[in-house]
């Protein structure tokens, strides 16, 4: 499985966010942010904006980092 849930995994730890607030901020089961958080599933494009906005509400710097992680690559190419 993909990108989100490694960059989900990293910014979660590095941060001491648990995958349950992180669940209840989205609003979604604690078992589907175990599984990308386990990289058994990946999220969708528009939960990944979902995933981005919640660490948003929990900690700015967080969501930058998330969003540095996933589209890194991307974003290094658009500044170039």
């Amino acid at each position: 499985m993909g990108k989100a849930g490694k960059a989900l995994r990293q910014v979660l730890e590095s941060y001491g966010i648990s995958q349950n607030q992180l669940a209840v901020q989205i609003g979604a089961k604690p078992s589907v942010v175990f599984r990308w958080f386990h990289q058994k599933t990946d999220p969708s494009g528009n939960t990944i904006d979902e995933i981005a906005k919640a660490l948003q509400q929990i900690d700015p710097s967080a969501a930058t980092e998330f969003v540095r992680l996933y589209l890194g690559e991307y974003l290094d190419e658009l500044e170039e």
